[in-house]
């Protein structure tokens, strides 16, 4: 059921390997869809700017954790191309350990700073209570959500993308079926949403840890494997550290933009609550693939194939352009049918507000697109501390043209909504730039 990426035919080995990846993230956002789609339609506007807001400090929370988890299953690709498998069975003991000790503390720092981040939030009056009782609840999933991540990047790491993508389906089914069953049927509110995701949640990550120990035995370790190693822990937490950081620095930087977008009011915000939805789905594609070509990066770095990396490159480049051209037209064509998936006909300036917004963001994905190669090309070859530096100049300008344009009178809320696609087109032409400087020695470095 696993893909050897270091051979045969290059673009049908990314599509098959990444197609299982995009679809598996799409169930994935429709954890959060169903929730902002249901809750918007039974409960109303006002509960959606809630599970807006609380889903914006959910990425954040966890992308430290999504980071660890991503990092580290590049760091197994490396060795799983390179075929040491004593090394990889050490490194993912200890990086286990490692990660599931950071969820802990991620968890119990986040319930007792719970009152902060909400006012910290800058989230409308009339939707704090919603938020705080949404929050008090979808916290309990974040071990869960450790638990199937981890093991989705092991078996991702050598190929494996399929697997991940069931458990994913049954519990996104699962999740939709007990928002309508708690909302619809037992009126339990936006905390019914809440505890349809945890459920969820812990179901996608107990099927996925029963199947790793039952049907992945030859990558589990033995006892001589359950060891602390210095070196290897080093190399992981090096690695998905950096790629941790990463994921936590963009998600910072939304959930900065999140602030200022709750500080124009209530429609702005019960309308950012519905598009970036629309959004993340929108380059769910584009993304996947790139973690996808990062994999791919990573076993051919591992397994010193520097001209399969290069041939790989220029037909991800294709087919990553093709996802993001096509999510565009969808989007930017589709933008008011979109908006009424998860507002009412009649909330007017709330659906205008959006479809203002999909249509700046929607002829620009292709800026997204190239981001995801270069993020994923400088992880795959050990080099995150590049991709930290792009993340930084992407959500760094991106946050600081946000406060400044959206405080002209002339331009307003807009300024905030171009802001996004000028951030990923300076982060662009950093990455590329950098690419080209130093083709010949990225494409030439050896694994460690």
């Amino acid at each position: 059921m696993h893909i050897d990426l270091t051979q045969g035919k290059i673009g049908k080995s990314l599509l098959l390997f990444s197609l299982p990846m995009i679809f598996g993230n799409m169930l994935q956002q429709l954890y959060n869809v169903a929730d902002t789609l249901i809750v918007g339609k039974t409960i109303g506007a006002t509960a959606l700017a809630a599970v807006g807001s609380s889903y914006a400090l959910m990425v954040l929370l966890t992308s430290a954790i999504l980071g660890l988890c991503i990092g580290s299953g590049v760091v197994f690709a490396q060795l799983y191309g390179a075929k040491r498998m004593d090394e990889l069975k050490i490194s993912m003991f200890n990086s286990f350990v490692f990660i599931l000790i950071v969820s802990v503390l991620i968890n119990i720092v986040s319930y007792l700073l719970l009152e902060h981040l909400i006012v910290w939030l800058n989230i409308p009056a009339e939707a704090v209570a919603y938020t705080r009782e949404y929050l008090s609840i979808i916290l309990v999933g974040i071990i869960a959500v450790y638990l199937y991540n981890y093991f989705a990047a092991v078996l991702r790491s050598i190929g494996n993308a399929v697997v991940p993508l069931i458990f994913l389906a049954v519990s996104a089914i699962t999740n939709i079926v007990l928002d309508i069953v708690f909302i619809v049927c037992f009126h339990m509110g936006v905390a019914g949403a809440a505890w349809a995701t945890v459920i969820a949640q812990v179901l996608s990550a107990v099927c996925i840890t029963i199947y790793f120990f039952t049907k992945a035995r030859h990558l589990c370790p033995s006892k001589e494997h359950m060891r602390y190693d210095k070196k290897l822990l080093n190399f992981v937490m090096v690695n998905s550290s950096l790629t941790a950081l990463q994921q936590s620095i963009m998600n910072f930087g939304i959930l900065m933009v999140q602030g200022l977008v709750n500080s124009f009011g209530f429609y702005v915000s019960a309308a950012f609550a519905a598009v970036v939805k629309i959004d993340a789905f929108a380059y769910i594609p584009a993304q996947d693939f790139g973690n996808a070509y990062s994999t791919f990066i990573a076993q051919n770095f591992g397994a010193k194939k520097p001209g399969r990396i290069q041939k790989g490159s220029k037909v991800a480049v294709v087919i990553s352009a093709i996802f993001c051209v096509i999510a565009s037209a969808c989007v930017y064509g589709f933008a008011r049918p979109l908006m009424l998936l998860f507002v009412n006909p009649w909330e007017t300036e709330i659906i205008q507000i959006g479809i203002r917004y999909l249509q700046i963001e929607g002829a620009c994905y292709v800026g997204i697109g190239v981001l995801f190669l270069l993020y994923g090309f400088y992880r795959g070859i050990g080099r995150s501390s590049m991709s930290i530096v792009l993340t930084v100049i992407s959500l760094g300008s991106r946050v600081l043209l946000a406060y400044v344009l959206s405080a002209v009178p002339q331009i307003g809320l807009v300024g905030i909504w171009w802001a996004i696609p000028i951030g990923w087109l300076l982060a662009d032409t950093v990455g590329i730039w950098y690419f080209f400087a130093r083709k010949s020695q990225l494409t030439g470095t050896e694994a460690a």
